[in-house]
């Protein structure tokens, strides 16, 4: 025996309707991930950055994020009195927020990191530095990514 063709139609999709529900409701439950500001704060220790002496180097426009290059800078003359301590890169959208944290002291003879990272998506990034006097400085850029990285399901 054949069903008719609006019937059948309509059991499919009520079948396909009732699949999709089960798999949202029973997909395993994720941790909340800090987000951008929270992982920028737990770096700084709760101090708000205030914007200077950080450059944050990386194309508007990438075409893949696989492999992104970006240059962080901080002005410092990096002697024992003043120098940087750490740098650190944040990224908003990435399935972790912080990227890089790397340490530095007088004896680095200027306070600068290049590394190339993956992007998820078109995101904005934030550079963090944290200086000797314990004051805390940043730059951020904003990305526009074509081919996404990275993407966790």
């Amino acid at each position: 025996m054949s069903w008719p063709s609006s019937l059948r139609s309509g059991i499919e999709r009520r079948a396909l309707g009732a699949g999709l529900l089960a798999v949202a409701l029973l997909r395993p439950a994720r941790a909340e991930r800090p987000g951008l500001r929270e992982a920028i704060l737990a770096f700084t220790g709760g101090a708000e950055p205030a914007e200077g002496q950080v450059t944050l180097e990386i194309p508007p426009l990438v075409e893949n994020g696989n492999t992104v290059p970006v240059t962080i800078a901080v002005e410092s003359p990096m002697t024992e009195a003043d120098h940087v301590r750490r740098i650190a890169l944040f990224n908003e959208r990435n399935p972790q927020p912080n990227v890089v944290t790397a340490r530095l002291g007088p004896r680095a003879g200027r306070a600068r990191l290049a590394t190339r990272m993956r992007l998820a998506t078109s995101q904005r990034l934030v550079a963090v530095a944290e200086m000797s006097d314990g004051r805390f400085r940043s730059a951020s850029a904003d990305v526009i990514v074509t081919l996404a990285a990275c993407v966790e399901g």
